[in-house]
């Protein structure tokens, strides 16, 4: 599917690498989806990689923000690899792939912490529905989304959709669903799929200003607002209770916190507020 959709003009990669991993910089964690050899296309061992790296970032109290992005030039996440199909979403082998891309995805939309996708390139299939996971999305202005299930074969089930019908609606995710058509950026802004389009060569700027931004703010906050909005697009769920419980749990938390009296303290002294998520 990437490939017929999207030519092949990769620069020469090395082949071998496929993996995700995380990167450092200051209070910025960024999160690198890199198998550049087929645009980021997630494998296996990919999707397994997800877990536990996001934890690495939940208990790192230095980190503030999360930016999740694709290595090189060409490609936010280019889907699944579909050459691992034959061996991984054939017969008994499916369970265990479903199961790695259902914690892939509840890994990173679970982080308590901001989390920001940085899209450039191709962003189709499953790539896409990691971006979604993400609280916020920023698009260059060559960003292209698909999602291509129709032109495999494949089904999506209610878990599969419900992000994207929370998102988009149902009409909209039907529309790109039932006919695997590729949308640009400004398509994807028009849709609310993404918060921003910046020209290609501003983008990462952008997104390192916004998240400087998000970093000096109340790490409670954030969190609380976070189960709060999570708690709002799951009031159906049979967690549901149990959900918005843990939303009001976390709102009173942040009045009763050390950084509600810096925050109050900080104002009225007319000075920048040093949040430290107590």
């Amino acid at each position: 599917m990437t490939d017929q959709a999207f030519p092949s003009d990769q620069p020469s990669v090395d082949p071998v690498i496929a993996e995700v991993r995380f990167e450092r910089d200051g209070a910025i964690g960024w999160l690198v989806f890199d198998h550049q050899a087929r645009r980021n296309a997630m494998t296996l061992g990919m999707w397994q990689a997800l877990p536990p790296l996001c934890r690495e970032l939940e208990d790192d109290d230095d980190i503030r923000v999360v930016i999740l992005r694709g290595a090189g030039e060409k490609a936010f996440v280019a889907g699944a690899d579909i050459s691992q199909f034959s061996e991984s979403r054939t017969g008994g082998a499916t369970t265990t792939y479903d199961q790695a891309t259902a914690a892939g995805y509840a890994a990173i939309e679970t982080l308590a912490k901001p989390t920001l996708a940085m899209i450039h390139g191709v962003c189709v299939g499953g790539g896409l529905a990691i971006s979604l996971c993400a609280d916020i999305r920023y698009a260059a202005d060559d960003a292209r989304f698909a999602l291509p299930p129709a032109k495999l074969g494949l089904g999506y089930s209610p878990t599969g959709t419900a992000k994207f019908v929370d998102l988009l609606g149902p009409a909209v995710t039907k529309e790109i669903v039932y006919s695997g058509n590729i949308y640009d950026a400004d398509t994807a802004l028009r849709w609310g799929m993404v918060n921003h389009v910046r020209p290609k060569a501003d983008l990462e700027d952008f997104v390192r200003e916004q998240a400087g931004i998000m970093a000096t703010r109340a790490p409670l906050t954030q969190r609380a607002t976070k189960l709060a909005v999570a708690a709002h697009l799951g009031a159906h769920r049979p967690d549901g209770t149990a959900m918005m419980e843990q939303a009001e749990a976390a709102a009173r938390g942040c009045f009763a916190s050390a950084d509600y009296a810096e925050g109050v303290a900080a104002f009225m002294e007319k000075r920048p507020a040093e949040f430290r998520g107590h």
